[in-house]
């Protein structure tokens, strides 16, 4: 039986601390909660009866306590002071450093290691706690300097939505550690800073360079576009004769002249280091992908650094899966797509250029760009940010605007926009998948929501060359599509392994993941949010042809089993495990949380 409504929408009256004036206390608070949220999550914690969640860890003697400020069923619970009690703990107030160190600890005693195995964890935790504190205090800053919050004229909705992750994935432990970024150059390469800066070149001997192209033009030839801009030309970039222009990040060139390989090519001649040169890009949301308003493509670079869960460098056969994508949507794919879901779409990843063999890390990909100044689009992720002490996320600002304009309460506007969102994003997910085997990561970071001019869901995008799955059973029609198709690209996995993916990404971080946030920030009941999503994904299992069978299966498991599989951040991350290494079947942990869809079922 559904819960009545709360009377408002947190349980916990006290302030909340990521409003609180000092950035180190939000950033602490912020960490804090993800870790908490993680655990409950990946332990399966239950609701408490009396509002106070207890985490009992018997290896270290110890309880934490933590009082509720919002239960959420789709798991971005919040939560208000936060303390360790027990019998070889003193008794008092919680922080970053101790509650990353005991959950930590609890985690390696339950799987039989030795609590220093939790050290690379509980520095990244920290490391990303500092990193909050740093860009909340300049976001904060700027927002005084500037109380009109006036746009800077680069800025368009797109790159706003990348600058807008302050705070992080909400349920990952080390959702900003950056580990190997120095200060100055923090400021120059995080988006959440607004940071920019010229792409550094290189100059490559034909001979040394692999490339291919699903376009009229080359890869090089579209790089060569790019060294020959204007601005780039005035800045004095000359490209020797007869050799092909590259560019990498500024903070992979200064890797890359330290490692023996690129060191030798330098060396010989082959290679020639031509330096910073040209107009300013703009990181995006992954911070390796790099964005400017007025260029027609983006550019993907290698980026050595660890970010989250994986060390950023593309892999040769990502660079393959984003070309063999492209030549499936325009052998039919695309126009299917479009008859059935016009709004919908893939953001194309055409061509690729690399030095010498993969895991040289000298590569780019070339990225479409079809976010204009002229497209409202924003990443799902950017727009249900938290935007602590500076005021609502852009979602929240969306929705109440809606509300006053139509009238109706913020929560009614909130259901429907949420239901739109689901009829405009997740249905030609779903779609694609049942019509082709093609299972996207379809997670909130890599998922675009295009807005009409009042703000409501009109259409979608999806980008990332990782993150494509197909479907075993159904790679035989794709081959005939496009020969080959999943061979080199290591694309092709087992139904359940695809199946598994798009349940997690399409609906356990996208779907349940915006109920949690539309719920968590007070915009509506989430058992509200739950009743519309169940009957938009009934009506979509209701509406499929009998050949469906793909979809079929996944609409049933979100919608009918008791337990879902979920990627666990935290052991994924306490196990030092990289997401882009190995096979796809286990590149991260996985455990089984129960379906809050069952809860709102009629």
């Amino acid at each position: 039986m559904r819960k009545p409504p709360l009377p408002g929408p947190l349980l916990g009256a006290a302030a909340d601390t990521l409003e609180d004036p000092d950035p180190v206390r939000v950033a602490d608070a912020a960490t804090t909660e993800n870790l908490l949220r993680c655990w409950v999550r990946e332990t399966g914690v239950g609701e408490p009866a009396d509002g106070v969640v207890r985490i009992d860890l018997p290896s270290s003697g110890t309880t934490i306590e933590a009082e509720l400020r919002h239960w959420s069923a789709a798991g971005w619970h919040r939560f208000d002071a936060v303390r360790l009690a027990g019998r070889r703990a003193a008794t008092g107030p919680a922080d970053t450093p101790s509650v990353a160190s005991l959950l930590a600890r609890e985690a390696i005693a339950r799987a039989g290691g030795q609590p220093h195995e939790s050290i690379d964890l509980i520095a990244r935790v920290l490391d990303s706690a500092r990193r909050v504190a740093t860009f909340v205090a300049h976001r904060r800053s700027e927002v005084a300097e500037r109380p009109a919050a006036t746009t800077p004229g680069s800025r368009t909705p797109f790159l706003a939505g990348e600058q807008a992750l302050l705070l992080g994935h909400p349920l990952h432990p080390t959702a900003k550690s950056r580990e190997g970024l120095s200060e100055a150059e923090t400021q120059a390469f995080s988006p959440e800073l607004r940071g920019s800066f010229p792409l550094h070149w290189f100059a490559a001997d034909p001979d040394l360079v692999a490339s291919d192209s699903a376009v009229e033009r080359s890869g090089p030839d579209i790089v060569a576009g790019l060294a020959s801009w204007p601005e780039i030309a005035d800045g004095g970039l000359e490209v020797p004769t007869g050799m092909i222009a590259m560019p990498a990040h500024p903070w992979q060139a200064r890797d890359l002249v330290g490692r023996p390989g690129i060191a030798s090519l330098l060396d010989s001649g082959a290679l020639r280091e031509l330096g910073p040169a040209g107009p300013a890009w703009y990181p995006t949301s992954s911070v390796r992908t790099l964005y400017r308003p007025d260029a027609p493509v983006m550019l993907k670079l290698s980026l050595g650094l660890q970010i989250t869960n994986s060390r950023r460098e593309n892999l040769r056969k990502e660079l393959i899966r984003g070309v063999e994508v492209h030549r499936l949507m325009e052998a039919g794919i695309a126009d299917s797509l479009h008859a059935a879901h016009p709004g919908f779409d893939i953001v194309r990843d055409p061509a690729w250029v690399a030095v010498g063999n993969d895991g040289l890390g000298l590569d780019v990909v070339v990225r479409d760009n079809p976010f204009g100044s002229d497209v409202d689009a924003c990443c799902v992720a950017g727009l249900i940010a938290e935007l602590p002490g500076i005021g609502p996320s852009r979602l929240g600002s969306l929705v109440s605007g809606l509300a006053e304009r139509s009238g109706s309460s913020v929560a009614e506007v909130a259901v429907e926009w949420f239901a739109r969102y689901v009829d405009v994003i997740a249905a030609p997910v779903l779609w694609l998948y049942g019509s082709y085997g093609i299972a996207l990561e379809a997670h909130q970071q890599n998922t675009v929501v295009v807005l009409d001019s009042n703000g409501w869901p009109a259409g979608g995008r999806y980008r990332d060359n990782q993150g494509y799955y197909f479907a075993a059973s159904r790679v035989g029609d794709l081959s005939r599509l496009v020969p080959g198709a999943g061979v080199e690209s290591d694309t092709t996995v087992p139904d359940e392994v695809a199946d598994e993916r798009l349940g997690y990404y399409l609906g356990i971080n996208n779907l349940l993941g915006l109920v949690g946030g539309l719920g968590s920030q007070g915009l509506a009941d989430e058992a509200d949010l739950l009743d519309a999503l169940r009957s938009r994904l009934e009506s979509l299992r209701s509406s499929l042809p009998k050949a469906a069978t793909a979809v079929s299966r996944t609409l049933s498991t979100l919608l009918d089993a008791p337990i879902l599989a979920c990627k666990a951040n935290l052991l994924t991350r306490l196990h030092g495990m990289d997401e882009l290494v190995g096979p796809v079947a286990s590149q991260s942990v996985y455990v089984g949380i129960r379906n809050p869809l069952l809860e709102v079922r009629g």
